[in-house]
Order: structure tokens, then C-alpha cells, then sequence
């Protein structure tokens, strides 16, 4: 299959890649701009990568967290480029010592090998304009994004995917997750670049919206949860019957860690914009 997407964006150059297209979270964009690389795409993909990459000289290679769509290719760049990546510094023991990828993920994205990869500077800078690296965990402990703030863009890693979630990995944290989107949306932003969907333009609005839906979500299943309903029972009633990726992942992914995070929520905690 071959590169799936290709375009430019304000000067930002851009592929989208995967070796399976069954929705949003399935493909990969990777972002060039000014010769900085976000994040490195899959290894199964470093075919369509690698030329990508080749394309324009490459001056620095920032990375949002360890996960293998974000992380594969690292150690390839470096190879091919000679330019180590640069990451939180959590990011940078996980991918020293290496991590498990379960086996849908693996299917999806491929292995994810060790890589050395040095700590973010001090200070963070595209071309001439600066970098803000903004931690936000929840879905991974070690996620960052980087917000330009002159030209409004916020790089989100996997802070924003979709407005309305159906499905939860169960390492991820919905209260973790809320207190991470609160802080993004104290910062200016109108763009946001998804790996996963692309450029979403009133992207501080599309945030707000997710930060939103959740907290309704978990307010909603709170109030199931107090009226004496099981876990299954308020996940049925709120999200509906299991897909088919929760029985694939083993229930790795699925409807029912969504609510059971939202059960976890301190409502009194998460403020409306």
C-alpha cells in the first residue's frame, strides 16, 4: 500500500500513512516543518517514511511520547540522518529499555526497538519560532505537546484524536486525561495537528468539545453508578454493545475502560470553559 496522503498545509509538509485503514486511529501523519520532524511514524511503514524523510536535510526530530505509531522509526532516522531524537525525559527511559506492544497493536504499526534518544532543551525552537512543550498525560504517562505560539498551531500528539470517544486502551486515564486537556486549553491555540485525523482548524473549540463530551460522560455514568447500575449495565446503556476492537484487543481497547475511568473522575475537580 502505498503512501495514503500527501499535502501541504501553510508550509507544513505532510504524509499519512498505515498498513490498515479501518478509521482514524489505524493511519499515521507525520509532520515536517522547517526541517523539524514531529514524531517518526510506524516501522512497518519506514518504506514510505524513509523518503520522506530524505526529501529535505533534516535538522531535528522531536518526539510526543514512546508509543510505536510516534516512535518506530527513530532509530532508522538516526541511522539514515545522523539527527538523534529529541524527548521528555520519561519518554527517554521507555524507549531505552524497550516496551510490550500487544498484538492488534503490533498488526497495526509493526515493532518498536530500543532507541537512545537525547532529553528537549531548554529551549525549543522550529526555524526561528519558538516551542512551548506542554506535558500532558493520560492516554501515555510520558505524552508532550508542543504548542508554536506565534502562529497558533498545537502539535497534540494523541491529546485529541476524535471529539467523542467510544473506546479506551486500559492504560490510559480519564481523570489524568481531563487535568491534561484543562491545561492545553489554557494556552492560545486555533490549529491543532493530529497524527491521527490531520489538521483540525478551531482546533481549541474541537478540544473544548472533547473536554466537554467527557465530562458529561462521566457525570452520566457517575449517576448510573449511584442509582445502584453495574459497570456492563452503564456501559450498555451509555456507549451501547462491545465492537469488535474490544474483542480483538482482548479488551485491551474497548467501551468498558472508558466508563470504568470515567467512574474515577473528580467532577468537582474539572471546571467548564
Amino acid at each position: 500500500m502505498p503512501v495514503r496522503e500527501s499535502f501541504n498545509y501553510q508550509g507544513l509538509d505532510a504524509i499519512r500513512v498505515g498498513r490498515i485503514d479501518m478509521g482514524v486511529n489505524t493511519t499515521f501523519v507525520v509532520y515536517r516543518l522547517n526541517g523539524t520532524l514531529i514524531d517518526t511514524g510506524p516501522s512497518n511503514q519506514w518504506k514510505y517514511v524513509k523518503p520522506f524523510v530524505q526529501n529535505t536535510p533534516l535538522k531535528q526530530l522531536l518526539l510526543t511520547h514512546h508509543h510505536e505509531d510516534h516512535s518506530g522509526n527513530a532509530g532508522a532516522i538516526q541511522r539514515l540522518t545522523g539527527v538523534q531524537a529529541l524527548a521528555p525525559d520519561l519518554t527517554i527511559g521507555i524507549l531505552k529499555k524497550g516496551f510490550r506492544i500487544p498484538p492488534m497493536q503490533r498488526l497495526f504499526w509493526g515493532a518498536a526497538g530500543k532507541a537512545e534518544v537525547a532529553p528537549l532543551p531548554a529551549e525549543i525552537y522550529i526555524g526561528d519560532e519558538k516551542v512551548v512543550p506542554v506535558f500532558s498525560p493520560g492516554h501515555a504517562k510520558d505524552m508532550t505537546c508542543y504548542l508554536l505560539p506565534e502562529r497558533g498551531w498545537l502539535f497534540s500528539a494523541d491529546l485529541f484524536i476524535a471529539n467523542y470517544l467510544k473506546f479506551l486502551r486500559i492504560d490510559e486515564d480519564v481523570p489524568t486525561l481531563l487535568k491534561s486537556i484543562k491545561g492545553v486549553l489554557g494556552h492560545s491555540f486555533d490549529v491543532i495537528l493530529c497524527p491521527h485525523r490531520g489538521v483540525v482548524e478551531n482546533g481549541w473549540q474541537e478540544l473544548n468539545k472533547k473536554y466537554e463530551y467527557l465530562l458529561n460522560l462521566s457525570t452520566e455514568a457517575q449517576e448510573l453508578h449511584r442509582q445502584g447500575l453495574s459497570l456492563e449495565e452503564i456501559t450498555l446503556r451509555l456507549l451501547g454493545k462491545e465492537g469488535v476492537f474490544g474483542v480483538l484487543t482482548g479488551y485491551n481497547f474497548c467501551k468498558r475502560n472508558l466508563i470504568a475511568s470515567c467512574l474515577e473522575v473528580d467532577l468537582d475537580e474539572m471546571p467548564r470553559f
